[in-house]
């Protein structure tokens, strides 16, 4: 039975009775699917595919939440547009910014009163850290939960992948060989640590040249493909490289939420997230898999 079976895990009460370990089971129980982005370098577009991953998913009416656990370099909040400080319940809870009404969002540089500036932190430090944002955070009944992670194989996806061990992993890449190298790293992380592996994400993969439309393959192709092939994991889609993507990153802008033509980008969005959905729901399906066994 859980502890907190009959009671409301937001209630300052039930709040005092439980332990740090019963709270973070308490909240992870109220969401019932978690996806972690993960990289293997920077600069691949993760915390982009992150944001386009949480929109798509309440756009089509899902209850969301996107936690941003990049401490040192979070960039959720400017990506979207957030301002202003997190504020607290009376019983310290966390109160995350509501993006869009089924989209709640976290992240350190919402914490921050000068969001320039430094965070210098150990392992140890930021592991309490992500814990907090799950156990004192008041996520609700989510449908979906996205974590941001940082890229690489550090402290943060460590610790993200023993505080939640039913999430499964999105890997981005992007079709060169020198972030393909990366990314198999990342891939094996996941592997040593028992951690599932939803799909690995070609992103940046082309240029549609905005006056004749041909498909320009500016970091090569087909790398993304290959390289789950060849680590046996399943290719989710490739979303092709979109200068207004970068434009409304900047702006806080994203362009999933203006009504400007951007087909290619919208339309591959769409697409993984169907396909994501579809794998959550796989297990209502006779001889289906668990997203847990997916690897």
């Amino acid at each position: 039975m859980s502890s907190c079976e009959g009671k409301s895990c937001d209630s300052c009460e039930s709040r005092k009775e439980q332990s740090k370990e019963e709270l973070l089971q308490c909240k992870l129980g109220r969401i019932k699917h978690k996806f972690i982005v993960m990289s293997g370098k920077g600069g691949v577009g993760k915390s982009s595919v992150a944001v386009y991953l949480a929109l798509a998913l309440a756009q089509k009416g899902f209850q969301v939440g996107l936690m941003d656990i990049d401490l040192h370099g979070p960039s959720i909040p400017k990506m979207l547009g957030l301002h202003g400080l997190l504020r607290f319940t009376q019983d310290q809870e966390i109160l995350p910014h509501e993006y869009l009404p089924n989209l709640k969002v976290v992240s350190i540089e919402s914490l921050l009163e000068d969001p320039d500036s430094a965070v210098i932190w150990r392992g140890p430090l930021k592991h309490g850290v992500i814990q907090q944002f799950i156990a004192d955070c008041r996520w609700d009944d989510l449908d979906f939960l996205i974590v941001d992670c940082p890229p690489g194989t550090g402290d943060e996806p460590l610790s993200i992948a023993r505080l939640i061990p039913d999430a499964a992993a999105v890997i981005v890449t992007t079709p060169q060989e020198v972030a393909l190298a990366d990314v198999r790293k990342s891939i094996n992380f996941c592997k040593k640590v028992t951690l599932p592996i939803a799909g690995l994400l070609e992103n940046m993969a082309g240029l549609y040249c905005p006056h004749c439309n041909e498909y320009i393959p500016i970091f090569g192709a087909g790398g993304g493909v290959k390289t789950a092939e060849r680590m046996q994991i399943p290719f989710l889609g490739s979303l092709p490289f979109d200068p207004a993507v970068v434009e409304g990153g900047d702006a806080g802008t994203p362009i999933l939420t203006d009504d400007s033509n951007h087909s290619a980008f919208k339309g591959a969005v769409q697409r993984i997230v169907d396909l994501l959905v579809e794998r959550t729901q796989a297990p209502d399906q006779p001889g289906a898999a668990a997203p847990s066994t997916i690897h």
